[in-house]
């Protein structure tokens, strides 16, 4: 991912590089990327993702797998 990447787990991202971080990451989750995915991939937390993709004004997409709602009777 570049230099975003490089910085240190738990290092604060401020000013320029938070601003390019947050562009790179709303490119990649509006290509298809998971949070989890870009947060594994950046080596920070889900939240901090999270957080800087809502921060970005980025339409999150619903949770997806089985959703555990009981079936209507046939």
């Amino acid at each position: 991912m570049g230099e975003e990447s490089a910085l240190p787990k738990g290092a604060r991202v401020t000013g320029e590089s938070r601003g390019k971080l947050q562009s790179l990451l709303k490119k990649q989750y509006e290509a298809g990327a998971s949070i989890r995915s870009l947060a594994k991939e950046t080596g920070r937390s889900y939240g901090f993702i999270h957080n800087v993709l809502v921060e970005s004004h980025v339409q999150l997409r619903g949770r997806g797998g089985a959703n555990r709602r009981k079936h209507a009777p046939a």
